[in-house]
């Protein structure tokens, strides 16, 4: 193992004794200046993830999440500098994690929380004008074939719960009420970047079908017809007038 790894391990594990070596410059009990030091590292690392992940706090509360945030700090912890991108295995991690198997619906609200972060700091991308957009739309020849390029700020997030419902209960301009929410009721969402803000657009299974079918290369004629068979009663031209609406197709090419 190497010096630097030993000294990562030893700040997430108070169970490690202190690197062989370690001294003070003034000669106090350096245990328990590490101790400081492991202390300082995993109040900012479980801080960064209450930053990150706000509603899973409150459906939580945060001594629950806190404690919870800490086994995870151990198990995973950053593989960069930059705190505000920590947190990519922490759904996957509730999702396993005993004590929070109880709250099914927990680890896709911190899905759910994630993809914001991910849309937020997605590169820019010009969308396809509304010219260009209705000549493709008008090749009906050529329309099955078509590979439509999405915008890369947007995310799919499909649930056996009601997670879009849970998260929007938990923002003050939502009116919704959290006791009202059946959590059982499945739910999907698109997740994209408008101007400088994040939306969460609740969506149909027809047209989450859709979208997922599209981000998987699907050409258009397979897409739509995975997005009837998911939900026979899909509406094509609204959930292309929610694509166009929200900006969110970029190009479009025709691969053989």
């Amino acid at each position: 193992m190497s010096t630097l790894q030993h000294w990562s391990n030893a700040l997430l594990d108070p169970t490690l004794a202190a690197p062989t070596g370690l001294t003070t410059w003034n000669h106090s009990d350096p245990e328990k200046r590490l101790a400081v030091y492991r202390n300082n590292v995993m109040v900012s690392l479980v801080d960064a993830l209450a930053q990150t992940f706000p509603v899973s706090l409150q459906l939580v509360g945060e001594p629950f999440f806190r404690a919870m945030a800490q086994v995870f700090v151990r198990a995973h912890p950053p593989r960069s500098r930059v705190l505000a991108n920590y947190g990519n295995d922490l759904p996957g991690f509730i999702s396993s994690f005993p004590p929070a198997k109880g709250l099914p619906y927990l680890a896709d609200v911190a899905q759910l929380e994630w993809l914001r972060l991910q849309a937020l700091h997605a590169a820019d991308a010009p969308p396809l004008d509304l010219d260009a957009i209705a000549r493709l739309l008008q090749d009906t020849e050529t329309l099955p074939t078509l590979h439509w390029q999405l915008s890369p700020d947007l995310h799919l997030l499909q649930s056996a719960h009601a997670v879009v419902s849970l998260w929007a209960a938990h923002q003050p301009e939502s009116g919704m009420v959290l006791e009202n929410v059946d959590v059982a009721q499945p739910e999907s969402a698109l997740v994209f970047r408008s101007g400088l803000d994040v939306m969460v657009l609740q969506v149909d299974s027809g047209l989450a079908t859709l979208v997922a079918a599209l981000q998987g290369n699907a050409s258009f004629g397979d897409a739509i017809d995975h997005a009837f068979g998911a939900a026979p009663e899909f509406d094509l031209s609204a959930a292309l007038a929610v694509l166009i609406r929200h900006e969110l197709l970029m190009g479009a090419q025709h691969l053989h």
